[in-house]
Formats: structure tokens, C-alpha cells, sequence
């Protein structure tokens, strides 16, 4: 909770209809449903979420759906049905954010794309996220994050030399993707708030992963040389890797010349410093294989824990590559940070949820609420937002409207 208990966060106020499903597009509401704006899930009657429907479960719910789904209120709504189309405008000329991740066209062939909801609501800000975006001769194709990591370069840059092109152990694709969007929405609100006029925010999965690619494209851009897979060094500083210890691995971020110099004198070796084979960051990445090898076999016989901890009282840059299990029981992480947070679900009882990584000091994201089942905020939605009866709901649903 922020420090103004009147307050829920930095967005409260912020009305967001959210038609996304599976995990870009609803990364990005969660995001603002954390910060406190009131995002109204829209799930199709019946089906819903496809995440509903995927693992990890506890008591039949879906962790996958109950992570990204905190904090939203749900409800259901037949976007094909007329009466359908007409209840969502009507949502719309009291919104300020729309949201949807279909492929591109599929909300225009509804009647509901961004130059049809402008019209009935001109400060509306429609947010889309798809695999290839709005514009160019992609965009009919299908976007999954195993597309994006593949067609940006990063899968041909991830892994080791000789071996496959790899995809990352999470769907960053996506989350980069999300990201993305929540960047563009909140830019576009600062603009409403300064005009009273909406736009369209097109982000395309393949887009946001070729972004993160940083200095991998301009190695290509500005050498000609074409990346490849690496292992866990980096392509422009050196040693930035990392090194096996007798019990385990470790990694070393030497970034720039003091501390490689730092280092030469935590490995007790002053003559590499002098070295001019290794004085400057360019001469350590062309001779990252030596290096790597004086450093594996200095610490070869030592236990990962003395090293980190010789490293880091000279102040080197150093870590435990851990395992998911540690992550959730580290102090920092999962305590200070509050990077896990523990929440009641209705039917799935006590969870622990990923927290949110954005630290406000005034209005800081909370989980306030669990994810809603199917349906569960219809009443209360529609009730607010168009005066409908609990008896007019009631009559949408018997027709399969909601």
C-alpha cells in the first residue's frame, strides 16, 4: 500500500479494458493492476484465458493464470454477438485503455479496432501487442515467443559454440513484449493528460526482442561480423563469464580496468596487471580464452563460497548462479525486495505469487487481490460501469451474451 492510505497506486483512477489472453498482453495489465489501476478482465463466456486451462495447478487453479490475473476484476463478454459489441462500447466511452493481443485485423473484422472505438471515446488509448505488429507484410503471420526469439537473432546467439540455436529458459519474448506495451501505454497517458486525446500503441513481439539484442546488432551493423553463440561471456568486456570452482559454478563481472586490476591482485598474480597482452578491455576480449583458463584453474580447488567471498570484499563484481529454489528463499530477493509474495485464492488457498520489480516509494505496486474465476466481477462491472440489474446480467447470461 502507498503511504497515503486513501491511495492504491500510482494509477488508481485509470480504467482498463483488457481483452488480452496468455501472457504478453496480460503481463502488461498486470503491471497496471499492480500500480493500482482498475483493469477489468474481458474472458469470452465459458472458455476464458487459455492460461486457465495451463499448468503449474494447485487445487485444480492455474498458478500460470493466478500470477498474471492478480488484482484484475473478470468478466465475460461475446464480442461476436451484437448485444455483445454494443455492452463493450459502452465500456469503452468510460475507459481510458484498451488492450488486446489478437492478430492484426481481428478486432477491425468486429467492428471494435482502434479508428472504431475512437469514434464513440477520442482519448482512448488502444493498446496492441502481437507477434509482428500492425504495418509491414508480417503481420498475418501467427506470433508465438519461440517465433520472436527465433526471427530477432536471439536464439542464434544464445547458447554454446558448436551447439544449436537456443531459446532462453523463459518465454522473454513475451515479457519483453509486455514490457513494451505498458512503456508505450503509460507514455501515450501522459499525453492524454496533456491533450485529451487517445492513440494507437502497435508493439510487435519480434520488434521488442530485436531491441534487447543491443550490441549483438551493432556488432554486425558496425563490423560486418556476424554474432554467434558464446556460452556466458559477453562480446565487449572480458572476464564477464563464468568459472567452475571445485563444488559448483560462479559468475565474474571484471567489466573495466580496475577491476581486472582487482582482480589480478585478489588471484595474487601483479604480473598479469602489467601485462600488455591484458592492460585494456579490447585486449582481454581477443584473449578471453587465456584468461578464462588462469582464472578457472585459480579457483579450481576452491569452494564457490570462499571465492564469492574473497570477491566481493575486493569489491569485485561476483555471484552463485542459482537455481530457482534459492531464488524464492534468498533474503534480498524474496525478502526485502519482496519479489514473492504470499496470497489467499478462494479455491487454490495460500500461493506465493511473483511480486512486482517496480519499486515506487510513494505509491508502491501491492497484490491486493487474487485473480478472478470466470465471470466472477459481472455483476459488480456492469452494475457500476452501465446500471445494469444483477436481474439484466442474469438475462445476458441465459442468452450467452456474458
Amino acid at each position: 500500500m502507498s503511504e497515503d492510505k486513501g491511495e492504491l497506486g500510482a494509477l488508481q483512477g485509470l480504467t482498463v479494458l483488457d481483452l488480452t489472453r496468455v501472457l504478453a498482453g496480460p503481463f502488461c495489465s498486470m503491471m497496471l493492476a499492480d500500480m493500482g489501476a482498475d483493469v477489468i478482465k474481458i474472458e469470452e463466456p465459458a472458455k476464458g484465458d487459455d492460461t486457465r486451462g495451463m499448468g503449474p495447478f494447485k487445487n485444480g487453479e492455474s498458478a500460470y493464470y493466478m500470477n498474471l490475473n492478480r488484482n484484475k476484476k473478470g468478466v465475460t463478454l461475446n464480442l461476436k454477438n451484437p448485444k455483445g459489441k454494443k455492452i463493450f462500447l459502452d465500456l469503452v466511452k468510460k475507459a481510458d485503455v484498451v488492450l488486446e493481443n489478437y492478430r492484426p485485423g481481428v478486432m477491425e473484422k468486429l467492428g471494435l479496432g482502434y479508428e472504431s472505438l475512437k469514434e464513440v471515446n477520442p482519448r482512448v488509448i488502444y493498446g496492441a501487442v502481437s507477434g509482428f505488429g500492425h504495418t509491414g507484410p508480417y503481420t498475418q503471420k501467427p506470433g508465438y515467443d519461440i517465433i520472436a526469439q527465433a526471427m530477432s537473432g536471439l536464439m542464434s546467439t544464445t547458447g554454446w559454440p558448436g551447439g544449436s540455436p537456443t531459446r532462453t529458459g523463459t518465454a522473454i519474448g513475451d515479457i519483453l513484449g509486455g514490457l513494451s506495451l505498458a512503456v508505450g501505454i503509460l507514455s501515450a497517458i501522459y499525453r492524454q493528460n496533456r491533450t485529451g486525446q487517445g492513440q494507437k500503441v502497435d508493439i510487435a513481439l519480434v520488434d521488442s526482442a530485436v531491441a534487447s539484442l543491443e550490441i549483438i546488432n551493432m556488432i554486425y551493423t558496425v563490423e560486418g561480423r556476424l554474432p554467434g553463440r558464446i556460452g556466458n561471456r559477453y562480446e565487449s568486456t572480458y572476464p564477464y563469464d563464468s568459472f567452475r570452482a571445485a563444488d559448483g559454478e560462479l559468475v565474474i563481472g571484471a567489466g573495466n580496468n580496475k577491476l581486472w586490476r582487482s582482480l589480478c591482485d585478489v588471484m595474487e598474480m601483479p604480473r598479469l596487471k602489467e601485462d600488455s597482452r591484458y592492460l585494456n578491455v579490447s585486449d582481454r576480449v581477443e584473449r578471453h580464452a587465456e584468461i578464462k583458463t588462469v582464472i578457472d584453474e585459480w579457483i579450481a580447488s576452491k569452494k564457490t563460497g570462499d571465492v564469492l567471498k574473497t570477491l566481493s570484499d575486493a569489491g569485485i563484481p561476483c555471484a552463485p548462479i542459482y537455481d530457482i529454489r534459492q531464488v524464492v528463499e534468498d533474503p534480498h530477493i524474496a525478502g526485502a525486495r519482496e519479489m514473492f509474495v504470499e496470497m489467499e485464492h478462494p479455491v487454490a488457498g495460500p500461493v506465493k505469487l511473483t511480486g512486482s520489480h517496480i519499486k515506487l516509494s510513494a505509491t508502491p505496486p501491492s497484490l491486493r487481490a487474487p485473480s478472478p474465476s470466470l465471470g466472477q466481477h459481472n455483476e459488480d462491472v456492469y452494475g457500476e460501469y452501465l446500471g445494469l440489474s444483477p436481474q439484466d446480467v442474469a438475462a445476458l447470461k441465459q442468452e450467452g451474451i456474458v
